[in-house]
């Protein structure tokens, strides 16, 4: 077991005015009336790390309650000290976040269909010549790099491919609200037939859609309802920004990730997309990164 020097101490916010703690034998907090998550949930919710990441540490023996050592599946309140050994900080100190402009034709996750994962692309011959991050490629940073949110395989652009489950839960997180933005090539195939039939779409004329200067002839009460007030899979969407970027092309931010949401959503409107590209996760742009290219995040960035 770790000495305690080793460790370094990470505390769960304590209310104002709590009373002392009260430890008991398996090391949480004494207060029966105080409510429990796992301590694998916590230490997510606290930034620390992945749930699953979490359970690596607890059963390597690097997790702390209270200070004692914690167990698999330990219950935990929010008033419970939690310790991080150096040893699982040290190791989550290795852990990359790469940024990968994918062309179309790769998918995001794993093969399928005949169709390369978008991973295959991350070798030391296709990364940024501009990339300055103080990172030298090793093989091993391909284990356990996931996509942190789909990219689908017509679409283009912001790919983010990481180890750290931290990043992962911000992006993709069941209470994550990052915005997305991508620009996005349209043609008009028609309006709907009827309110209460809004995928039945009356062409303006067979096999030929408007394709030039589309800003024109589409409804502006088209465009409000992709803003706010359509419904995928019997859900309503969150509001979303949407606007001409030029007369062929919108440019969407979302903070939501349904499959195929953006073409899908063009499509109850009358609209086909022909051109779809990420752009920005948060406050990450994918700026002049050649297609088919990767760069790390780098230190300095925060989604």
């Amino acid at each position: 077991m770790t000495s305690p020097e080793k460790s370094m101490l990470r505390r769960a916010p304590r209310p104002e005015g709590a009373p002392p703690q009260r430890s008991t034998a398996n090391g949480t907090s004494g207060a029966s009336a105080a409510p429990t998550t796992r301590l694998n949930k916590r230490m997510a919710e606290l930034g620390l790390c992945s749930r699953r990441e979490a359970d690596v540490w607890v059963d390597n023996g690097w997790v702390k309650v209270n200070g004692r050592v914690a167990e698999m599946g330990q219950q935990v309140s929010a008033t419970d000290r939690i310790e991080i050994d150096k040893q699982a900080q040290n190791q989550q100190a290795t852990q990359v976040t790469i940024l990968l402009h994918k062309p179309i034709g790769y998918v995001s996750g794993q093969a399928e269909d005949g169709h390369e994962p978008a991973v295959v692309l991350v070798q030391a011959q296709n990364r940024w010549r501009e990339d300055h991050a103080p990172h030298r490629f090793n093989g091993g940073q391909l284990r356990g790099l996931a996509p942190a949110g789909r990219l689908d395989i017509d679409s283009t652009g912001l790919l983010v491919l990481t180890q750290d489950g931290r990043v992962a839960r911000q992006l993709i997180g069941e209470d994550s609200s990052m915005e997305k933005e991508y620009l996005v090539r349209v043609v008009y195939l028609g309006t709907p037939a009827a309110a209460h039939a809004p995928t039945e779409l009356q062409p303006i004329h067979a096999n030929d859609p408007v394709s030039t200067n589309v800003q024109a002839v589409f409804p502006p009460a088209m465009l409000a309802k992709l803003r706010h007030g359509l419904s995928l899979d019997g859900q309503a969407l969150r509001p979303a920004k949407v606007d001409w970027e030029n007369p062929e092309q919108l440019r969407f931010v979302l903070t939501e990730g349904k499959k195929r949401q953006i073409r899908r959503m063009c499509e109850l409107v009358g609209l086909k997309v022909v051109g779809l590209k990420r752009v920005r996760i948060g406050r990450v742009m994918l700026g002049n990164l050649p297609q088919g290219q990767w760069r790390y995040l780098a230190p300095h960035e925060r989604f």
